[in-house]
């Protein structure tokens, strides 16, 4: 079920938390949404919940105008806000069959549903314990559960990592990828290399605004400019290699990074390619080379320099 926003605009007094933005989540598509503090992520994705109303522009999930028929848009979306808020003296499964019955799950179906998320979220060891007494990867577990019980084609997920440990990311992780295979999921996060490896999309919003949007790869291709070179060269005198380098015609800068190793970050002039170049010198002075790796822009650095005003 595709997910498609129309000129997005959300409004607090003279503040705009969403500024007129548009932008379309395929069916089968897990998209990283990303961005600073009070950039507009959560505004947005509670617009498409319904759990506010955009002041102007529209959304539609499936074909279906969350302004014109919200109660029906609420029955193909599962939420999970980044507060998580659940019944800690319920029992887990208490809390899934309470669920199941705010989301009018059939009562023929109900127990059969409470199994499946039992079984897809990894609860069956946990499923009579209280809330209260779960870790918080298990409380996490227990969030997403509650947001697939009704088997929801579109999936909301606000910070759904927050507080877990390294071995309790890679499991949450690998649960979205897998429920991402057939459902369309939106995912924020803060951490960036969750965002990478989960997500298929990265959409970056600043200021209430779409700043990037593109694979990691693409927008890592985007910010990488120049290339860039990292080389070590041995068998010759550190200053003259890097009096050499500087004379290569398609190189634009040169950096000494670790001396004592012969180490040197090279910056290539724009649209050139530096490393035939490097290899010849090489072999006309009788050095040789130690490595020589290209430098590639990390989802960090795009991330800062989009969002960086």
């Amino acid at each position: 079920m595709d997910i498609k926003l129309e000129n997005l605009t959300k409004t607090y007094g003279f503040q705009r938390a969403v500024d007129d933005i548009s932008f379309e989540v395929k069916t089968g598509e897990v998209l990283g949404f990303l961005g600073p503090n009070g950039a507009g992520k959560t505004t947005t994705m509670k617009a498409i919940t319904c759990y506010l109303t955009p002041s102007s522009g529209n959304i539609q999930v499936g074909g279906i105008s969350v302004l014109e028929n919200p109660d029906e848009v609420k029955k193909h979306i599962g939420y999970l806000p980044e507060s998580n808020p659940l019944y800690y003296e319920m029992p887990v499964i208490d809390y899934l069959r309470f669920v199941a019955e705010l989301q009018c799950i059939p009562r023929e179906k109900t127990d059969e549903r409470i199994a499946e998320m039992i079984r897809v979220c990894g609860l069956k060891g946990e499923k009579h314990k209280k809330i209260r007494e779960l870790s918080k990867g298990y409380r996490q577990r227990v969030g997403l559960a509650q947001a697939l019980i009704h088997d929801p084609e579109v999936l909301i997920l606000d910070e759904p990592t927050t507080g877990l440990d390294p071995n309790q990311i890679i499991e949450i992780r690998e649960l979205i990828k897998k429920i991402g295979k057939e459902k369309t999921v939106i995912l924020s996060s803060h951490i960036l290399a969750e965002v990478e490896a989960t997500c298929d999309r990265i959409l970056i919003i600043n200021k209430g605004k779409i700043v990037a949007d593109g694979s990691s790869e693409q927008l890592r291709k985007q910010a990488q400019g120049n290339e860039i070179l990292k080389v070590q060269i041995l068998g010759g005198d550190r200053n003259e290699v890097f009096q050499s380098l500087r004379q290569i015609n398609t190189v634009s800068l040169v950096d000494m990074l670790e001396p004592d190793e012969s180490i040197f970050e090279i910056q290539s002039k724009n649209e050139a390619q530096s490393a035939r170049p490097i290899f010849d010198m090489c072999k006309e002075k009788g050095w040789y080379i130690g490595q020589l790796t290209p430098v590639e822009t990390k989802l960090e650095d795009v991330f800062r320099e989009v969002t960086a005003n």
